[in-house]
């Protein structure tokens, strides 16, 4: 068996390969690593034949459904799953046959109500069921404290000890145990009775995760993040560097339109010389009577230099092809000494 853990930041996600038919399986996929993926599927020949995700993830952003369209890969979540575009719903028992792998589902709902471990010959993926040296949250939509008692207690703890724990987080790059060496020394195991492992979890008074509503938002949707848009805008348009701009304002000719997409508060607070203003939010609403001459050169800007590239992509949508945004934002503007006025 091919066997390869990829990490971003504390989320795991796992590749999992059968060396004799070369067909493979990716697990808990994130967004920043869909490249990755393929490229350590290529370098081995191996094929991906599913995108498994063991729950809906809350802090951060599944490729399971890029992965699907780009490469026409079945999705495979548990069957109680909110997402609607899953190919493969999964229960209890079922199995994913990946070559010659057999990846046995198991249920284990407290985390979310879909969460699942996957058990295969002598390792489990357990997703945030069990976490190496704790267990996962239930305070997030659909956790359930009890049913994670279950799911631990009466279900993934009844498997073979030796099975080594291979979960989709490790904030504290823990080695990978066994499940007999998580349940003596994991401290949140050690709550054996039902009542008292409950009380635990109600009191452990942990952060909210980045990004949360927009994480779900998008991994029950299939939508796209803000960052996919941005990402998807800077692909189709065209930029202008500051010192180019700045050059081109101390020899007066221009040769384009400079344009303020931030609030009216913040134009008049100060703004780059001679730019003119009108605020992203009526963009669409306004461009037409601002610009009557489709044919215009355009450059946007904003205060960080995300809002501008999206208002530069929208324009160009609308029939304004020589729009552009400046690269980076007013912030760096100032920050770089060049003028403005107020």
């Amino acid at each position: 068996m091919y066997f390869e853990t990829i990490q971003h930041g504390g989320c795991i996600s796992y590749l999992i390969g059968c060396e004799e038919s070369y067909a493979a399986a990716v697990v808990d996929p994130v967004k920043e690593k869909f490249d990755r993926y393929l490229g350590l599927a290529a370098a081995r020949g191996m094929s991906l034949r599913y995108a498994i995700d063991t729950h809906v993830h809350a802090d951060h952003f599944s490729a399971c459904r890029e992965l699907a369209r780009t490469h026409g890969i079945p999705i495979v979540m548990h069957r109680v799953s909110p997402v609607p575009f899953v190919d493969i719903p999964v229960d209890d028992g079922e199995t994913i046959i990946v070559g010659k792998l057999r990846i046995r589902i198991l249920h284990t709902p407290g985390h979310t109500a879909d969460s699942m471990c996957l058990v295969l010959e002598d390792r489990v993926l357990t997703g945030d069921t069990l976490l190496l040296g704790a267990t996962g949250r239930t305070d997030l939509p659909t956790g359930d404290a009890s049913q994670l008692y279950d799911s631990l207690f009466n279900k993934l703890l009844k498997l073979d000890d030796s099975l080594v724990v291979y979960p989709a987080h490790n904030y504290k790059g823990s080695p990978n145990t066994t499940l007999g060496e998580q349940r003596s020394t994991n401290p949140r195991l050690q709550k054996k009775e039902r009542s008292e492992f409950i009380e635990q979890m109600a009191t452990l008074n942990l952060g909210m995760p980045d990004h949360l509503t927009e994480a779900l938002r998008t991994n029950r949707t299939g939508g796209k993040t803000v960052g996919q848009l941005i990402e998807e805008a800077t692909r189709d348009i065209s930029f202008m560097q500051l010192a180019e701009v700045k050059h081109r304002l101390d020899q007066k000719d221009l040769g384009f339109v400079i344009l303020d997409v931030r609030e009216k508060a913040a134009y008049e607070s100060s703004h780059i010389p001679g730019a003119l203003h009108l605020a992203r939010g009526q963009l669409e609403l306004r461009v037409d009577e601002m610009f009557p001459d489709p044919t215009v050169r355009i450059l946007t800007y904003c205060q960080l230099g995300k809002i501008s590239t999206l208002a530069a992509h929208t324009m160009r949508c609308m029939g304004y092809t020589r729009a552009v945004a400046l690269d980076g934002g007013f912030q760096k503007w100032v920050d770089s000494g060049y003028p403005v006025e107020k």
